[in-house]
């Protein structure tokens, strides 16, 4: 029974709703505007209450990347599995490696985390490249694939996929940050030509 004038305890929300919570504020108003006491207002804590479940600001935004992107994982791994030639899910692969948009919410995360990693502990560092590692392996299986069945050159997957990522991340920061003559079409383009150009035409 409680007693006259006690307060009840509200549970806290599920730690995934509160990472939900934190990308739909980024998406919404910008990652300026994601504060802890801010985010504690949307789902009914106290920024102490937040704090002592990720400790910071920073393990709370790479709990929150890490959220977002098993999400994309999940979406990466539906794409690549289906029944259509290496190409065209390699395509698909392009499409949902590159940001929709100025302030993409996942994208202007990703470069908030990049930042702060200059600081980061062995922790962090090794998440962040467990994140990285899993685009580059299925990067490098889809790849591979498409040699082995004579759809692209006989390339180095490894090798070909780290030359890949780098041009998309160079072309995704472009669109990400909003840069004057860049726009995801533009980026689009870029990126089939340089496919056509390097797995599909043959000398």
């Amino acid at each position: 029974m409680t007693t006259p004038g006690a307060r009840r305890r509200t549970p806290a929300p599920p730690r995934e709703d509160v990472l939900a919570t934190a990308m739909a504020m980024i998406a919404e108003r910008g990652l300026e505007k994601l504060t802890m006491a801010a985010l504690g207002r949307e789902v009914g804590m106290s920024s102490g209450h937040l704090l002592y479940y990720f400790h910071s600001k920073d393990e709370l935004l790479l709990r929150t990347l890490e959220w977002s992107e098993g999400r994309l994982g999940a979406e990466r791994g539906r794409l690549l599995t289906r029944t259509t030639s290496a190409r065209e899910r390699l395509d698909a692969y392009v499409d949902l490696y590159v940001p929709d948009g100025h302030r993409d919410p996942h994208w202007t995360l990703w470069l908030e985390v990049w930042n702060r990693s200059q600081n980061a502990d062995d922790d962090a560092r090794d998440r962040q490249a467990a994140i990285e590692g899993a685009w580059h392996r299925d990067l490098v299986a889809l790849l591979a694939e498409g040699v082995s069945r004579g759809e692209f050159r006989s390339v180095d997957p490894d090798r070909f996929a780290a030359r890949l990522r780098a041009l998309l991340d160079g072309f995704s920061i472009q669109v990400a940050i909003g840069l004057r003559g860049t726009d995801r079409a533009q980026v689009m383009r870029h990126v089939r030509e340089f496919l056509d150009d390097s797995l599909v035409h043959w000398s």
